[in-house]
């Protein structure tokens, strides 16, 4: 029987464009198919967020914008432009 299962892409961008360049990523597949694991390719699963959604992805966060006060430049934080996308594919248990 077949049931959908959800996978999990993170893309950080270099700007919050859509279109930016991806710097770092991550992937979580829930259907068992794949297993990625940190540094597993030189190159992103895409190029950008929009070319992700051309490919049946949905963006499920956009960045949180959190005013910058001079000094936060030298603290350790979360990336700025990152963008969690979802993406449901049908898997048999």
């Amino acid at each position: 029987m077949s049931q959908s299962k959800q996978k999990i892409l993170i893309l950080c961008l270099h700007t919050p464009d859509l279109n930016s360049a991806v710097g770092a990523w991550a992937i979580y597949d829930g259907t068992g198919r794949e297993s990625h694991t940190t540094a597993d390719s030189e190159e992103p699963p895409y190029q950008s967020v929009v070319d992700a959604m051309k490919d049946g992805w949905r963006v499920v966060q956009f960045p949180q914008q959190f005013p910058a006060y001079p000094g936060m430049e030298y603290n350790t934080s979360y990336l700025k432009f990152e963008y969690i996308l979802e993406k449901m594919e049908e898997a048999d248990d």
